[in-house]
Order: C-alpha cells, then structure tokens, then sequence
C-alpha cells in the first residue's frame, strides 16, 4: 500500500539550549532521532527511513519489541543495509527537548498513529522553497514476536516500494 502525505514541519526556536539538543539520543544505538538527520542520511545512501513511536518509559509492548526484535544482532543487520533508523519517543518520565517533541509529535500526527508501539516505513522529500516534506508511506506494523518476523514483514515492504507499487 503507496500513499502519499505532507507533513508541514513547523521550524521552532527551541528554548532548550543546544547543548541540551546535543545530550538526548535514542533508546536504541544505531537509531537518530532528529528527522532532518534521517532525511539527509536517506537522500545520502537511498534508503528509506524506518520509524519506531514508541513510549520507551511506560510502554510495555514497545519494551517487549525492543527486546524481541530490535536488540538483535539478525535486526541490526538488516538494518544497516536497508533502513534509516529514526526513533520518535512519546516518555512520561522523561522530558524531551522542545523540537524533539514537537517534531515528534507532527509526525504522530501526519501519520495518525493512536498506539504504540507503531513502526511506519516511508521516504521522505523535500520542497525546498517551503521546508516542508512530503512522505511516501510504504506500510506500518506494530509489536512481532521475533526479528525473523519483523524483517520478513519489512522486507515485503521494502520489495513493494521497488516495485513502485
């Protein structure tokens, strides 16, 4: 299933310093989670970005995800060679950045994500006269039992967005 989104990404100044920008990183080595960075890695290498909403603080079932699919060596091979890995978080206790959460939050928005944890394959361009990106969406899937399972379900998406479907 192809469709076709905008997302209008809304430049805030962040009250955060940058340094404080600088210190938050993902749950999950090897994942960014700025989505100007995973844009520019995925127009650098041509791979389309895999996104993970997940509640790394509260969420039962995106822990169980984590500990089932993405903490494996199977997965990480996978994903060095297909996806950009792009974590958006949603915690309770924790507090992101400003622009993490709002980034965080449009996206949870142009993606109509209700739960967690969601893990949407897409690519993303670029108007440049605007800022704004326009997503193409290759398919979502939320909690697998194993890293098998996952990227043989993303690996079925991954052949649909070749095959321009």
């Amino acid at each position: 299933m192809r469709f076709t989104f905008l997302l209008v990404l809304s430049l805030m100044i962040s009250t955060t310093s940058m340094a404080q920008d600088a210190t938050y990183t993902a749950e999950n080595e090897g994942w960014l989670v700025d989505v100007d960075e995973a844009y520019a890695e995925s127009q650098k290498t041509g791979k389309p970005i895999l996104a993970n909403f997940t509640g790394s603080d509260w969420c039962g079932w995106c822990k169980r995800l984590t500990k089932s699919v993405f903490i494996h060596k199977e997965f990480k091979d996978w994903a060095d060679k297909n996806v950009v890995l792009l974590e958006l978080d949603f915690p309770r206790r924790k507090q992101l950045p400003a622009r993490f959460k709002q980034q965080n939050k449009n996206l949870q928005q142009a993606f109509k994500v209700r739960g967690y944890p969601t893990v949407w394959l897409f690519d993303l361009s670029k108007e440049s006269k605007n800022s704004e990106y326009s997503i193409v969406a290759h398919g979502k899937t939320g909690y697998t039992k194993t890293a098998s399972e996952f990227t043989a379900n993303m690996d079925s998406m991954l052949s649909k967005r070749d095959s321009g479907e």
